[in-house]
């Protein structure tokens, strides 16, 4: 089976395409090594890739609609992992344009390599971004994902529903996964995790926005590519049961589904610093803040269909989780 992993030297892309690799799996990564964060930490998780027989790579923009046809063309994928993606939250308020770059136009050239070509599955992320002002949590993928809160949730909840499209018209089996605050070694420098590590070992303050009310579903990376890997084995099918009179947001009968992957459960952010202090033996000094935008107070997900469509369940508690993170940190930086 031949497989494409789109954002092969970001976070979760990296963590998957190492897992298949280790498994012995031809893996044909794509990124563009964008300097949204530090290149060097992009490199070397590529560094880690490459010591692989099994892996090729291209240094392709998915925005790139002429590449990204010249990459399907020379190759002939069975499945593609689009992960690639321009990130952050608060990053979408001041950047729009590169997110509708990379998340749309990247997103409807991946679609269109995928159906021009015989591609059998696409697997693609989504956010719990996208559930915006929604509160009734736990969040189910049953309800409706209409209201969010910033220009990078906005751009996840189109690429679910582009994706539909293509599955309708073209009957494209297409799994879209909501991941939940995904953390871990390898991780990404604007994410909570690894900012609060890193000014807590150089002595200064953390911001703790909404002084401190805050909780989120915290979901190792493990984990996720767990399920990530399940889902390939689990390809989106249509539902026999769907009522177009009364329609799911779940489930539909074109071959696409959409699936939280979490971490089961609903983490205060002092819970969470606590556990980095612990981790790193020293006890950080806060600066408490109020609410940013773009920002929301809660997310929890709601993982019956992960367990019963991909029979997956979260193995890796936050202490845990972050003592991992924490070990990788100070091998990686050498504190």
């Amino acid at each position: 089976m031949q497989l494409l992993i789109t954002g092969a030297a970001g976070f979760i892309g990296a963590a998957l395409c190492h897992r298949l690799l280790e498994h012995g799996r031809s893996v044909h990564g794509l990124d563009n090594l964008n300097d949204y964060y530090d290149t060097q930490l992009k490199k070397d998780r590529l560094a880690r890739l490459e010591s692989f027989g099994e892996f090729r790579f291209d240094r392709v923009d998915v925005a790139s609609r002429k590449d990204v046809e010249k990459l399907f063309k020379a190759n002939q994928f069975d499945a593609v992992f689009h992960l690639a993606a321009q990130a952050g939250v608060r990053h979408s308020i001041e950047n729009p344009h590169k997110y509708v770059d990379s998340n749309l136009t990247g997103f409807v050239n991946i679609m269109e390599g995928c159906r021009n070509h015989d591609v059998q599955h696409l697997i693609y992320a989504s956010s719990s971004s996208v559930y915006g002002l929604n509160a009734a949590e736990p969040f189910r993928e049953d309800q409706a994902a209409d209201h969010p809160v910033s220009l990078y949730g906005a751009t996840k909840k189109a690429n679910e529903v582009m994706a539909h499209a293509y599955s309708h018209l073209y009957q494209l089996p297409a799994t879209g996964l909501r991941f939940f605050t995904v953390y871990g070694p390898w991780g990404r420098p604007d994410m909570a995790f690894f900012k609060f590590t890193r000014l807590i070992l150089e002595g200064k303050k953390i911001p703790v926005y909404n002084r401190g009310n805050m909780a989120r579903d915290f979901t190792y990376i493990d984990d996720v590519v767990d399920g990530i890997l399940a889902a390939l084995d689990s390809p989106a099918r249509p539902d026999a049961d769907f009522d177009p009179s009364r329609p799911s947001p779940a489930s539909s009968s074109a071959p696409h589904r959409i699936c939280n992957l979490g971490g089961g459960r609903r983490i205060p952010l002092m819970h969470y610093i606590h556990a980095i202090e612990e981790a790193l033996g020293i006890k950080a000094d806060y600066d408490f803040l109020p609410m940013q935008s773009g920002d929301v107070v809660s997310t929890s997900a709601d993982l019956t269909l992960a367990t019963e469509w991909l029979g997956q369940e979260p193995k890796t508690g936050i202490q845990n989780g972050i003592r991992r993170f924490v070990k990788w940190y100070r091998d990686y930086y050498r504190v």
